[in-house]
C-alpha cells in the first residue's frame, strides 16, 4: 500500500517548477495568489500540515508553535535564515527546522557590488536625470562619485557570500579586508588576496567602504552599533545586503544626515517592509540607495532555493535527517 503523501502548506507563491514539483511529490496546499497570510491564517495551517514551508517574512513565534497540531513535524523555511522562527521553541516541540544556505552567494555578491557601483559612482541618481529633462549637457565638475580601484572594502562576515563579495572587489581592484569570528586558513586568505582583523573598531576606522554579511543573531543585533558607526571616516559608505538588524538604523540615519558619513546602500531594514521616512528622504536626495530586498532575487536563485525545501522535505519524509536542518547552538 503506498504510503500516504505528505501535507504540505506553502505560505507564498514559489516558481512554477518548484510548485509543480512538490504537487508530484506531496499534497500540497499553495498559496496561487501571494497574498501574505496573516499570523491566524499561519497557525491554523500550523493545526493540520504536516510540513509548513514559510518565507523569511514569516515570523513563526512560541505562542504560534504552542498552537500546532501534533503532526507538524518540520518547518522547511524558504530562505537562507531563519531569524523568523522561534528555533528553540520548535525543536522544545520536537518539530525539525530546516533552512536553504548555500544557493545564493553568487546573487547577492552581485547585489552588493551593484550598490557599492551605485552609491560610489551615483548610478541612481543619475539615471534619473535624463528621463526628467533636466539634462543640458555634460561639465566636468558635475554629478562628480568616488573611483572604487583602489579603495579599503571591509567585509564583515566571511561566509560563501563574503568569500564571493572579496572575489568580485579583487576583479575591480580594490584592496580588500576582512573581519569574522574565526580567521580564514592561510591558503584561502592567500588566494583570496585579504587581510584579517581580530578588531572589528580597528577595521572600521581604517575602511573607505563596509558590506555586511552577517545573520541576525541576538549577538549581532546592531553588531555596527551608534558607537562603531561613529568609527568610520567621513568619506566612508556602508553597504548592507543580510539583514537590516545588524544595523543601528538611527545613528546611520543621523551620520548620513549630518555628513559624518558620505553614503549608504541599502537592501534590507530595520523594521522592514517598513522603511523609515527620513532614508526615503535621504535617497530623495541621492544619499542613500534603497532597494526593496532584492539581494537574491534572480529566477536561478529562487529555483535552487525550492529544490532545496524539496529536498529537505522528501529526505524527512522518508525517516531520514534533513541535510539542511538547524540547531539552536548553530545560532
Amino acid at each position: 500500500m503506498p504510503r500516504k503523501k505528505p501535507v504540505v502548506v506553502v505560505t507564498r507563491k514559489l516558481p512554477e517548477s518548484v510548485e509543480t514539483r512538490m504537487c508530484e511529490l506531496f499534497d500540497v496546499r499553495l498559496n496561487l495568489d501571494d497574498a501574505p497570510m496573516t499570523t491566524q491564517q499561519i497557525v491554523e495551517a500550523m493545526k493540520t500540515a504536516d510540513v509548513l514551508v514559510p518565507t523569511v517574512t514569516d515570523r513563526i513565534d512560541a505562542h504560534m508553535i504552542a498552537q500546532a497540531g501534533e503532526q507538524l513535524h518540520l518547518i522547511a523555511n524558504f530562505g537562507a535564515g531563519v531569524d523568523n522562527i522561534d528555533v528553540t521553541s520548535a525543536l522544545r516541540r520536537g518539530i525539525t527546522v530546516t533552512n536553504t544556505p548555500g544557493v545564493l552567494a553568487d546573487d547577492t555578491a552581485d547585489m552588493t557590488m551593484a550598490l557599492i557601483m551605485a552609491v560610489s559612482r551615483r548610478i541612481v541618481e543619475g539615471s534619473k536625470i535624463v528621463p526628467s529633462g533636466e539634462w543640458t549637457g555634460w561639465s566636468p565638475t558635475w554629478m562628480l562619485g568616488r573611483r572604487i580601484t583602489g579603495k579599503r572594502l571591509g567585509i564583515i562576515g566571511m561566509g560563501d557570500i563574503g568569500h564571493a563579495v572579496a572575489r568580485r572587489a579583487k576583479a575591480f581592484g580594490m584592496s580588500v579586508h576582512y573581519h569574522n569570528r574565526t580567521r580564514l586558513p592561510e591558503h584561502q586568505e592567500e588566494e583570496l588576496d585579504v587581510t584579517w582583523w581580530e578588531s572589528l573598531d580597528q577595521m572600521l576606522a581604517r575602511m573607505d567602504i563596509v558590506t555586511i554579511h552577517v545573520p541576525h543573531t541576538p549577538a549581532t543585533y546592531h553588531l555596527l552599533s551608534a558607537r562603531r558607526l561613529r568609527a568610520l571616516r567621513p568619506h566612508a559608505i556602508v553597504v548592507n545586503t543580510a539583514r537590516g538588524e545588524v544595523i543601528d538604523e538611527n545613528e546611520l540615519i543621523r551620520m548620513l544626515e549630518h555628513g559624518d558619513l558620505a553614503g549608504a546602500g541599502l537592501d534590507v531594514f530595520e523594521h522592514e517592509p517598513a522603511v523609515n521616512p527620513k532614508l526615503v528622504e535621504l535617497a530623495r536626495k541621492g544619499v542613500v540607495t534603497l532597494l526593496p530586498h532584492m539581494g537574491s532575487s534572480t529566477i536561478e536563485g529562487r529555483i535552487d532555493m525550492g529544490e532545496k525545501v524539496i529536498k529537505n522535505i522528501k529526505t524527512f519524509a522518508d525517516g531520514h535527517r534533513p541535510p539542511d536542518r538547524v540547531l539552536p547552538s548553530m545560532l
